[in-house]
């Protein structure tokens, strides 16, 4: 990215034609550039119609302007929106008067890599912003919004404030040993080392069902052909994405839909079927549908009920995905819809049986729909909430089985440390230029 110094600009309105498309500038020079293209500087936090105007004083367009002074504003910076009439060609000239007047073009989430510097966000609350922008259902909006409120940031630092509470006992009993202080007699520090080893716990948890809100959950419907892989995409979909035909081999390629199991965003993936002397076409299908299987958070392994229990697929199944058995077409064996033995019995064709499904991959999934209690999370998120758990279960391992109070305390350090990677009280410029460089551009 350019100095953060600089004065940006952007269209914050995706591209192509609407009624009202927005530009914002951002920075120390913001309000000579509202001076030129308005001909005054507008009241601050008043919406007020405008002009638009060029250097030169040619009308580029007429709207809404709104300033917002600094630090009062999203990126702590002197900020204006030009809200105007949503054109490609307008939002262009708009944003070249600005560059003409001294700005830059902002690069992709600069504006909210601003608020996260000027103490406006933190770094959980500032990636939320683009998992509320992306989410795909309303449950996974809410806890993204959830998310920028500062939920997530506040579990985050109660669990830090445990460790640092811990971590002063266990010092001072290092630095005063005139006190005698035996650590495993220490009622105190016992009941503040299972505080936070259940606030571990429970974080990890709810950050599980975070993580799979944003990132949606991957299940991939692999088994042989004719076992009803196409009927069952169709039915949990609702939708006729599948051809549905008596010949076997009818799937020739990977398909994919997005279903809303209680909030839990799911992308089935059908493919073709599995099977010894496919034709070529049908043979570049099973290349695709292995290559599938290796992203899979879950597999639905279809077997037909009036076949006999084929042995569970396990090749090309990547480590922590769960394999589903699945028996359908119960509607000709007569078979009962549920789960037995682990087994899941159902009727593509009739829907007997869906309902279990869905219950068994919520299940599968680790998800729970925990109401306003929701947050949203990232991978980094949980890697950085692991190592932070493994550095305490190591203090605590070295506390019960050698007394060892210095070890303890640097491995709580070390758990404060990944923890403050989440929010961004400890981060680099390599990690913050690969997270903002995922948002679209004007956010």
């Amino acid at each position: 990215m350019g100095h953060p110094g600089d004065t940006i600009v952007a269209p914050a309105t995706p591209p192509g034609t609407g009624g009202i498309g927005v530009v914002r500038i951002s920075g120390d020079k913001a309000e000579a550039i509202a001076t030129t293209m308005l001909g005054s500087l507008p009241k601050p936090r008043y919406a007020t119609h405008q002009t638009f105007r060029d250097a030169r004083g040619d009308e580029l367009d007429s709207g809404i302007a709104l300033y917002f002074p600094a630090p009062a504003s999203f990126t702590g910076e002197s900020v204006l929106e030009l809200h105007g009439h949503g054109g490609p060609v307008v939002m262009s000239m708009l944003v070249d008067a600005a560059v003409e007047l001294g700005a830059r073009l902002a690069e992709p989430g600069e504006f909210t890599k601003r608020a996260f510097l000027n103490d406006k966000l933190d770094l959980a609350q500032a990636e939320a912003v683009a998992d509320l922008i992306t989410s795909g259902t309303a449950q996974a909006a809410r806890a993204a919004l959830h998310s920028l409120t500062g939920a997530f940031s506040a579990a985050v630092d109660a669990l830090g404030e445990k460790l640092v509470r811990l971590r002063m006992h266990v010092e001072a009993a290092i630095d005063f040993p005139e006190e005698e202080i035996d650590f495993l007699n220490d009622a105190q520090l016992l009941q503040r080392v299972d505080e936070c080893s259940m606030a571990f716990e429970e974080l990890q948890r709810n950050a599980t069902i975070g993580r799979v809100l944003r990132d949606g959950y991957r299940v991939i419907i692999v088994g042989k052909p004719n076992a009803g892989k196409s009927s069952l995409m169709n039915r949990l979909s609702g939708e006729d994405t599948a051809i549905v035909t008596e010949v076997a081999g009818t799937t020739r390629d990977v398909l994919r839909e997005r279903i809303d199991i209680d909030g839990l965003a799911v992308e089935l993936v059908d493919t073709a079927g599995l099977r010894e002397d496919p034709d070529r076409i049908e043979e570049e299908g099973i290349r695709r549908a292995r290559k599938a299987l290796a992203s899979a958070d879950a597999v639905l392994w279809i077997q037909d009920a009036n076949e006999p229990l084929a042995k569970r697929i396990e090749e090309d199944i990547p480590d922590g995905a769960e394999i589903i058995v699945v028996r359908n077409k119960i509607d000709e064996t007569g078979d009962a819809p549920g789960l037995v033995d682990d087994i899941l019995y159902l009727s593509a064709k009739t829907g007997a049986g869906i309902d279990a499904l869905h219950g068994r991959l919520r299940r599968s999934a680790g998800y729970r729909n925990l109401g306003e209690g929701a947050f949203t999370t990232r991978k980094r998120h949980i890697d950085a909430l692991s190592r932070a758990a493994a550095h305490f279960d190591t203090g605590r391992k070295a506390l019960e089985e050698t007394r060892a109070g210095e070890l303890l305390a640097e491995e709580l350090r070390l758990a404060q440390e990944a923890l403050g990677e989440i929010t961004g009280a400890v981060s680099s410029d390599d990690l913050l230029g690969r997270i903002f460089s995922e948002f679209c551009i004007g956010k």
